[in-house]
């Protein structure tokens, strides 16, 4: 094993990948001092009567943020996008980094008042593993091979091959560690180690917690007595409910309307940008998307600036059909950006041997804030280029089960992931769970286990470029745009100097990090 080394919080592994790590440092930034007490109450744009407290099927906004209030995790992100320890104090690795070691804390206890052991983590990642799963993190953990226990405060992880970003992956949001029993992971009883108890929880409606007092960390983070999150799908209701002082944040704003929002007393607009970015998902088992020359016209026949200036108002940038942010380590930078080009489209059109094309795309704005008007600019910029394209507005309520990878082309969100790797092996992988356009590409998932084993940062580089460049002229999902994150909070709303970057409202760790002013 090698020598275990501090980590800076400028970021993780940016130097010697193979290097070992020890990560001991505290979660909150320089800052005015928090005050505890009140209760918080917010409006989620998410939230649907098909959620479960199963970690396996998270996938929105309102089950994020109610997984990292609830449940601990090994690691977590940080609000500067370092990563830090959670219930682990500390890991390290080989040299190879095919096999990690990670110590537990000491006195960390379940809401039940269950001690965590090393057999609690040790169930709930096995939990998103084996042949049996159906969990939607089945792919990034994967590689592992063997999950040994050593005492009760050891968990040695074995790769079938060195990834350097071990450790971020573990901070993935499925990734909760739960109380074992009877030998598996007691998730119904909603039993968690976070900052936050479960009082109430209504899929779809409201979710009511309480503080936890006996948390491990209790003096750095988790300052309101009480949380009230309410899904408030609709727009309109979520915002008058922040105007009226209903709820004291929303996310996901109106951007027609930020700026009359802004000149409202007392509510501060706050805009993140990050990896969120915004698809139609094109099901590639099926004609007309299984031929890659259609899939490039309906890229081309899409216009990017236009929506980022109708749809995001500026809040935002052009994408360019993959998912890895300009902020990633590994952003392919050379990779030319893609533009509105009709006539491009139909080359394609004919290079598939068509005349013409007609599909049909299904959008709810429960997808993301405007993602019916995206559709309806989206078929009036391809109509130039021979393109029909029926716009099927569908329910906001039951979009992730119904419609979701159902249907052959949708509208879809990604809040984007850490690391270059998590992102690709959740939804582009070949048979990945929420891999949404049914893709596959040989070389691509040979680059994909290639990069994470490489520990030389160059050779890295070059393969992820290279991925990037496969997914925007190969793969299934038009990337039109990333989309900055845009909430607003009651100015008695107090915070950290940053915010996470990684999801929406400060990282879905806002009910950890804010308190009242």
């Amino acid at each position: 094993m090698t020598r275990l080394i501090t980590p800076t919080r400028r970021g993780f592994l940016q130097g010697s990948a193979a290097t070992g790590l020890l990560a001991s440092l505290p979660l909150s930034s320089a800052r005015a001092a928090p005050k505890s007490g009140g209760t918080m109450r917010i409006g989620k744009a998410h939230g649907q009567t098909t959620d479960t407290l199963d970690p396996a099927t998270y996938e929105n906004g309102f089950t994020i943020a109610l997984a990292h209030g609830v449940h601990g995790y090994l690691t977590e992100v940080a609000s500067d996008g370092s990563l830090v320890p959670n219930v682990a104090e500390s890991w390290e690795a080989s040299a190879d980094a095919s096999t990690w070691i990670f110590k537990l804390r000491k006195g960390v206890t379940f809401h039940s008042g269950k001690a965590l052991t090393a057999e609690d983590v040790a169930v709930s990642i096995n939990y998103h593993r084996g042949d049996q799963s159906t969990s939607a993190a089945k792919p990034i953990v994967s590689a592992i091979s063997e999950i040994r226990t050593e005492g009760d405060d050891t968990v040695v992880f074995v790769l079938d091959a060195g990834n350097a970003d071990f450790p971020f992956v573990l901070s993935d949001y499925h990734l909760i560690i739960g109380p074992a029993k009877d030998g598996k992971l007691d998730w119904r009883s909603g039993d968690g180690c976070g900052a936050y108890k479960i009082d109430r929880f209504d899929p779809g409606v409201t979710a009511e917690l309480s503080k936890n007092p006996d948390h491990w960390d209790a003096a750095n983070r988790g300052w309101f007595e009480k949380i009230e999150m309410l899904a408030l799908v609709d727009l309109n209701a979520r915002t008058t409910a922040l105007v009226s002082g209903d709820v004291d944040a929303i996310d996901r704003l109106d951007l027609k309307t930020v700026g009359l929002l802004k000149r409202r007393p007392g509510i501060a607009i706050q805009s993140v940008a990050g990896n969120q970015h915004y698809t139609f998902a094109m099901d590639c088992r099926k004609e007309p998307f299984s031929d890659v020359n259609v899939r490039l016209a309906l890229k081309y026949g899409i216009n990017r600036q236009e929506l980022v200036d109708k749809i995001l108002f500026g809040y935002g940038a052009m994408g360019n059909d993959h998912p890895i942010g300009p902020g990633q380590r590994f952003h392919n930078k050379d990779l030319p950006q893609r533009t509105y080009d009709p006539d491009k489209a139909k080359f394609h059109l004919k290079e598939a041997g068509l005349d013409g094309l007609n599909v049909r795309l299904s959008a709810a704005d429960a997808a993301f804030g405007g993602a019916v008007d995206a559709a309806v600019l989206y078929q009036n910029s391809a109509a130039d280029a021979g393109i029909t394209i029926d716009v099927n507005r569908v329910p906001n309520d039951g979009y992730w089960s119904d419609v979701w990878m159902k249907h052959e082309f949708s509208a879809v969100y990604w809040g984007g992931r850490p690391v270059e790797d998590q992102m690709f092996s959740t939804a582009y992988q070949t048979g990945a769970a929420w891999n949404d356009s049914f893709w596959s590409n040989a070389r691509f998932d040979e680059l994909l286990l290639a990069a994470r084993a490489e520990l030389d940062e160059d050779k890295r580089r070059a393969m992820y470029y290279e991925m990037q460049e496969i997914v925007s002229n190969d793969g299934g999902v038009v990337v039109p745009m990333f989309a900055s994150f845009v909430f607003a909070l009651s100015d008695k709303i107090a915070h950290g100097d940053t915010f996470g970057t990684n999801w929406d409202l400060d990282g879905e760790r806002w009910m950890e990090r804010w308190w009242f002013a």
